[in-house]
């Protein structure tokens, strides 16, 4: 019996590779023969491909993901943020959590990943993820 368990626990130490070769990008506009060659081969990612604007968050339908770049100007409450970038700007709700020990200020540039919220008359961004860009 413990040799069964020592040749099941070596196959699939062996065999675990094989599998983890054909992560990738799997989001819109990428096929599985586009992920797996990419994952394979390596290659250009384009980071701004997903890219939101304040302007289209407001014609976005409820629970879209959205990838906005630009400056949160002020803090509206305790984790509502006006954010700011060339076409306008949107309310942003930035749990604390969410921050991750990153720290901005208004002249910093930074990369937000979210979710719209819509409710009836109003609507912001949920964030999920800060990240502070490199000038």
């Amino acid at each position: 019996m413990k040799k069964f368990a020592a040749l099941a626990a070596i196959m699939m130490m062996t065999t675990a590779p094989v599998f983890a070769a054909q992560g990738g990008f799997n989001g819109p506009s990428a096929t599985a023969t586009q992920t797996q060659t990419q994952t394979q081969q390596g290659g250009f990612v384009d980071n701004n491909a997903n890219l939101t604007t304040a302007a289209k968050v407001k014609e976005m339908k409820d629970d879209s993901w959205v990838k906005l770049r630009g400056n949160i100007t002020e803090r509206v409450s305790d984790d509502r943020y006006n954010f700011r970038d060339e076409s306008g700007t949107v309310v942003v709700e930035i749990d604390h959590k969410r921050w991750n020990g990153v720290t901005v200020g208004p002249q910093d540039k930074v990369e937000l990943q979210g979710k719209v919220d819509k409710d009836w008359n109003e609507f912001e961004v949920d964030v999920k993820q800060v990240i502070k860009l490199n000038k």
